[in-house]
């Protein structure tokens, strides 16, 4: 008989496992209201912290090794938890957010620049880039509600690698969705 569906995981479930703990953002998934807000928004506290360490190549490193350690974990979570795609799995925002975020920060940005530079180079497109995701992950217009159902769908009983990736993909095409908005807003003004 299969395990009775999770839908709201706890502490203990998150540090039973360590899918759980990356797959629930640390924690930030454990969020009773908008566990994909709030784990975005830690995505963004942590790309804050992150990009003072690490160059462009770190990154890259850190999201490519992301991809596949996040797979795992959003599986192995979904499956432990009997729900396809629980709202609680925010590594596919964090990991999504931060290839945003890299992509939009200017590369060598400096906060001693001044508060105009800080603000206009750094924080508007950091903010714009937070309302743009948001509105694509939630809403999922168009191409975002394509790729969420893409993968979903399963014959077999219990959850698939192929469902897994699906929590992935999702979020990735929001991401690039809110880019494309970005860059066809930068390019009108």
């Amino acid at each position: 008989m299969p395990a009775a569906p999770i839908y709201k995981p706890t502490v203990r479930f998150m540090l039973k496992h360590p899918a759980h703990l990356l797959a629930l953002g640390f924690g930030s998934g454990l969020s009773p209201k908008a566990p994909g807000t709030i784990g975005t928004l830690w995505a963004w506290l942590s790309f804050v912290v992150l990009d003072v360490a690490l160059g462009d190549l770190q990154w890259a490193l850190l999201l490519a090794a992301g991809l596949p350690v996040g797979w795992w974990a959003c599986t192995r979570t979904a499956q432990h938890m009997a729900v396809a795609d629980p709202g609680s799995i925010v590594w596919d925002e964090i990991l999504a957010f931060w290839a945003m975020l890299l992509l939009v920060t200017p590369s060598g940005a400096q906060l001693d620049a001044g508060w105009s530079v800080v603000l206009h180079e750094m924080l508007l497109p950091q903010v714009a880039a937070f309302v743009l995701f948001r509105f694509f992950d939630a809403a999922k217009p168009g191409p975002v509600a394509w790729a969420d159902r893409l993968f979903k769908r399963s014959r077999r009983p219990g959850i698939s690698w192929s469902q897994g990736f699906g929590i992935l993909f999702d979020d990735l095409v929001a991401a690039l969705c809110a880019l494309l908005v970005m860059a066809l807003w930068q390019r009108l003004a």
